[in-house]
């Protein structure tokens, strides 16, 4: 049997990224900003914050190249942080759109 420094759970465990690290914990949080920003696509557009929608757009898009610059490499905080910036963009285009829909109709 391998011991539990050699087997894959044990790289994983042990790795820069691993469970043992804020590298991993962050953004195993941050998709709770994600799984908010897929529930707010129900949301009425005049409810919907244009500040903190390019805020989270921007960060997204930001942190999701930070995030493999850094050492170590953490694909998966630059992976949250690119659906954090894509949701963040889809719900300013609902904005935008439902802008020009209501210039049309003046």
């Amino acid at each position: 049997m391998a011991s539990a420094g050699t087997s894959a759970f044990g790289k994983f465990w042990n790795s820069s990224v691993g469970p043992k690290t804020i590298h991993f914990w962050a953004p195993a949080m941050k998709w709770g900003l994600v799984i908010a920003g897929l529930g707010d696509l129900s949301r009425p557009v005049d409810q919907i914050s244009v500040r903190q929608q390019l805020s989270l757009a921007a960060t997204g898009l930001i942190w999701t190249r930070w995030s493999t610059i850094i050492t170590p490499k953490n694909y998966s905080l630059a992976m949250v942080n690119f659906f954090v910036g894509c949701t963040a963009a889809y719900q300013l285009s609902r904005v935008a759109l439902a802008g020009k829909k209501s210039e049309e109709k003046a």
